[in-house]
This record gives C-alpha cells, sequence and structure tokens, in this order.
C-alpha cells in the first residue's frame, strides 16, 4: 500500500504570505476566540485563543515556481488560514482534515486540470485511483463546503518522505 503525504505550506512561502499575500494584500493577525479553523501551515485545527490570519493563497502557481510549469488560466488564488506567527508546522504523517467530504483535484506535471472527484469515504482509496493514471502529478484536497485549499498531495515515488 502506498502511503500518502500532505505538504502543508512550507515555512519559506508562510514567512512571504504572513507579510503579503498571493494578492498583494497585508496579512492581519485575529485571536481565534472559538478555534477550529483549518490551519494550511500545520495541518490542524487552530486551538481557541491561537493568533491566526486569513490570507488568499496560490497552491498551483507556488507549484509551478517550483517546477517550471505553467498552469495558464488553472492559476487561481483562495483564502486560507495560518498561524499569525510561526509555527512548528505539521507533527506526524497522518492525512489531516479527511473526516469529512472531500474534493480532490487532479493536474498535470504541465499544471492542467485532469478533473475532480468528491470523496465522501475511503479517502486514501480515492487517492490512490487519483494517482493511477499516470498523467497525474499532483492533487489538490478541497474542501467541499466552501471550496477552499487545503494541502496538496504529490505523487509517491521511493524514498518519498
Amino acid at each position: 500500500m502506498t502511503t500518502y503525504f500532505a505538504r502543508a505550506i512550507e515555512a519559506p512561502v508562510l514567512k512571504q504570505l504572513r507579510a503579503v499575500d498571493d494578492a498583494g494584500r497585508g496579512t492581519a493577525a485575529v485571536t481565534d476566540e472559538a478555534g477550529g479553523a483549518p490551519l494550511r501551515c500545520c495541518l490542524r485545527r487552530s486551538a481557541p485563543g491561537e493568533d491566526i490570519a486569513l490570507v488568499s493563497y496560490a497552491p498551483l502557481r507556488r507549484w509551478a515556481l517550483e517546477t517550471g510549469a505553467d498552469p495558464g488560466a488553472y492559476d487561481e488564488q483562495g483564502p486560507v488560514f495560518i498561524h499569525a506567527a510561526e509555527c512548528a508546522g505539521p507533527r506526524g504523517a497522518a492525512l489531516p482534515f479527511t473526516n469529512a467530504h472531500r474534493t480532490l483535484r487532479r493536474y498535470s506535471a504541465e499544471g492542467r486540470i485532469l478533473g475532480g472527484r468528491l470523496v465522501e469515504d475511503g479517502f486514501e482509496a480515492a487517492l490512490t485511483n487519483a494517482f493511477d493514471d499516470p498523467e497525474v502529478a499532483l492533487v489538490h484536497v478541497r474542501a467541499v463546503e466552501y471550496g477552499c485549499f487545503l494541502y496538496e498531495v504529490r505523487r509517491p515515488w521511493a524514498g518519498q518522505r
């Protein structure tokens, strides 16, 4: 069985987003009194009283900068929650936020969308099915209720961490 790894937003990108987000806006911290916001920096829900920020993030654009892909019109940005200050990042290897309906959006190495799938249960089996297509380079996991980007999963390879 293949092990999949959720990719949180990486520390250098988070540092940029905390100054100016991908929409060119400055970032403002707020105290999350209730908790429960899905944090994309550490892939967990916020605790009551934590300082967080809602920023605009362009996940496919960031991936394209690493790979040289040109996502064209598929380059989109949307809101994500992050800690307002540096955090320790993800803890553990479990895939987060899988206890609700999710959408898996598949992309090619060129940055083109190859399709999507609503996942009601069997999350890891759905990831396996997505990567069964050799054209799929990465998968975006998204919330159904708002369509927000949660994290990406890249094509597994030997020795992946």
